[in-house]
């Protein structure tokens, strides 16, 4: 989202750094973003908030039908018109999470997503992400700061002192 002062970054053998504005744009569509905050707009439904991503285009021919899908997915059918208020942060969490899903991602960023949720939710959220990992053939980068979520990961990296540790 940010252009780089300095260094490089590169991502499947592309480098982000010498991509044009309108490239940058493509790419950021094959990557999903969870946020820890959930990032919902509080008058829209979870299946408007869901189908955000697409709003503005015309990717896909039957996003209604494509957000239910995805809210089946994540344990929400049934809760297609609840707004925001209307649900617990580990729904909330779960609309943020089919929302990032829409544009078919090969990628999700997760930032500190049960951050905000308690054990047993947050558990149920990363038990979820890791599922949807699976079905939908992502590749997830999850920050944390559980030890124990990131146990459960693939692989560790850790930011220690602003340098990169494996």
């Amino acid at each position: 989202m940010d252009r780089l002062d300095a260094g490089t970054i590169w991502v499947a053998d592309q480098d982000l750094g010498a991509m044009s504005r309108k490239d940058l744009v493509a790419y950021r569509r094959t990557i999903g973003f969870v946020f820890q905050q959930f990032a919902l707009l509080p008058a829209l439904t979870a299946e408007d908030n869901v189908m955000l991503p697409v709003l503005p285009k015309r990717t896909i021919k039957d996003r209604r039908s494509r957000a239910r899908e995805l809210l089946a997915d994540v344990g929400l059918s049934g809760r297609e018109d609840s707004l925001p208020h209307q649900l617990s942060g580990g729904q909330q969490q779960r609309v943020a999470i089919a929302r990032a899903l829409m544009n078919r991602p090969r990628m999700l960023l997760a930032d500190e997503p049960t951050g905000n949720l308690d054990t047993s939710t947050g558990e149920e959220v990363f038990d979820l992400i890791l599922s949807l990992r699976d079905s939908h053939g992502l590749t997830v980068v999850l920050a944390t700061h559980d030890p124990s979520l990131a146990q459960q990961c693939d692989h560790i990296l850790r930011l220690r002192d602003g340098r990169l540790e494996a």
